[in-house]
Formats: C-alpha cells, structure tokens, sequence
C-alpha cells in the first residue's frame, strides 16, 4: 500500500510535531484536535518554527512556505481523517478515550486506512477491536521532540498484518526516521521500558531521601554517561505523561508499585509538569 494523505489526531506537542515531520517529508496531512485553543497554538507554533528556521538559513523561504501549504489544521474530525490512508492517533494515553476516537474515526475512514497509535506503553490489541479492520492497527510510537528524536517504534501485535508492518517500516523511513520493530506486544515496548526502570528507581531514591534529584541526576549523566538524567528527561517529555501513564497502568494491573512516585503526585497536583509549564523538577525560563 502507497501512503499519500495522513491524518494526526491531537494536535497537542507530539501530534503537532508529528504533523510537522510529516509535511516537511513531502506528505499531505491534516491535524485534528477537538479543542480550538489547541489547533490556535499548534498552528501558532508551527508557523512560528518554520520563520525561525528561515531565518537561521535552515530552510529556504519557498521551501517553508510550500511545506505549510500541505499541513492544515481543524477541529472537524470528518474533514481530517475522511479521505486519509493514514491515522496517526496521539491522544491521551487513557485506552477507552482511544478506544471512543477510534470508533469516531472507523466510521469516517475509507477500508484502507491503517490506524497507528503513538501511546507510549498501551499496545494496538487493547483497542484494535474498536475499528472493523483490526489487521490494520498498530503502535507507531514517535519520541519527544518529535522534530528532533529519529528513532520510532513500529509494534506489530498478533491482530496486525505484516503488510501492514512493511508499509509503515516504509512510512518511517520516508520521513527521515529510524524505524525499529517491535515484533511481540510488551507493555512500553523497549524504550520506555529500559527508561520506566530507571525512572522508578530514581524516583524512588528521591522519595526516600537517598540523595537530591540534582544529584541523582548528575549521577546519571557521568556515571554512565546519559546525555539527561532522569528527571530531566521527565521534565522534558512532561510529568503530567508520566502521571497519566503510571496512572492507567495502575488502573490495569491494580498494583500498588505501579502507582505514580508522590514526587510524581505532588508536581502533577501543582500543575508542574516540566519545561512546557516551566517549572517541574527544574524552573525554567
């Protein structure tokens, strides 16, 4: 199958990115989300980073102009996703809020569109049965920033074809990625789950008293050589992520461990979910 149109549905900081990413590699693609604030401010931000990028001598200005003339944005689902050969799904990870867009959109969808969700741990066989073509529903998870991490995980759980696994190995790598294969459903897949190890032992440590947060992360970073410690890389991907996943997964498995760190909690509560709120663990600027 040739992907031609692509649909993303959240336009919040990895769906527009993703959008972004796509257009810039010669796609169609319309941005979804139901919330008028978010489409202003993604638009806001995608115009915003294309004259920056001209202005640094990145891109030329023809060149910017004719990458934002194929992304547009809208709070109308029918019209982003109706004629698409790709969905690319990045909603909150919550499986039955997947679950209802994914009805919504199965019943807009031509046969052929495939569904790709970029949940960062729920794998496609929770809510593939949520659309009539479950051979066509797989994980595609993209990094955070989605402009700049080239690596995506491409899931293929036992419901999905391999036709549909090629076509999106190809996808990504169309769009100046890495793809690598995730051939067995696991929960996070790898990523996440090298990264939730030593999230939750960091935090952890932190809870505890063991040592600062600074000092953790210091630890980390020249210890053994990590680019970002980890409660830098959470304030980076966004504390409220982390507390919505932790959240869902404690949901599904009724775990106590499962449950989000109180220094998880406490930020959540407070509304400090990192570099996008400015302040998390960190204070930004």
């Amino acid at each position: 199958m040739e992907i031609k149109k692509v649909a993303m549905v959240g336009g919040g900081t990895m769906g527009n990115q993703i959008a972004m990413q796509v257009a810039i590699s010669g796609y169609e693609i319309t941005c979804y989300s139901r919330k008028a604030e978010t489409v202003e401010k993604a638009e806001a931000f995608s115009k915003g980073w294309f004259a920056k990028s001209v202005l640094k001598g990145k891109i030329t200005e023809e060149n910017a102009a004719l990458t934002q003339s194929r992304l547009s944005f809208t709070t109308d689902l029918a019209a982003a996703v109706s004629d698409a050969d790709l969905v690319i799904e990045a909603v909150v990870d919550v499986l039955e809020v997947k679950k209802e867009i994914l009805k919504q959109i199965d019943a807009l969808t031509p046969d052929r569109t495939i569904f790709a969700s970029n949940s960062s741990y729920i794998v496609s066989s929770k809510f593939c049965d949520a659309v009539s073509h479950p051979d066509k529903v797989l994980n595609l998870h993209f990094f955070n920033p989605a402009l700049i991490m080239k690596l995506v995980e491409v899931v293929q759980g036992p419901h999905c074809s391999n036709e549909t696994i090629e076509t999106m190995i190809r996808f990504v790598e169309s769009i100046d990625r890495v793809p690598a294969v995730v051939k067995k459903e696991i929960y996070g897949f790898i990523v996440n789950r090298v990264f939730s190890a030593i999230t939750k032992e960091a935090c952890y440590m932190y809870d505890q008293g063991v040592a600062s947060f600074e000092d953790i992360d210091r630890a980390v970073k020249f210890g053994l050589s990590h680019p970002m410690g980890p409660f830098e890389l959470l304030d980076m991907t966004g504390i409220d992520l982390e507390y919505d996943v932790l959240t869902e997964k404690y949901r599904m498995t009724g775990e106590l461990s499962d449950k989000p760190s109180p220094a998880i909690v406490e930020r959540y509560a407070r509304g400090e979910y990192g570099r996008k709120s400015k302040k998390g663990f960190y204070q930004y600027e």
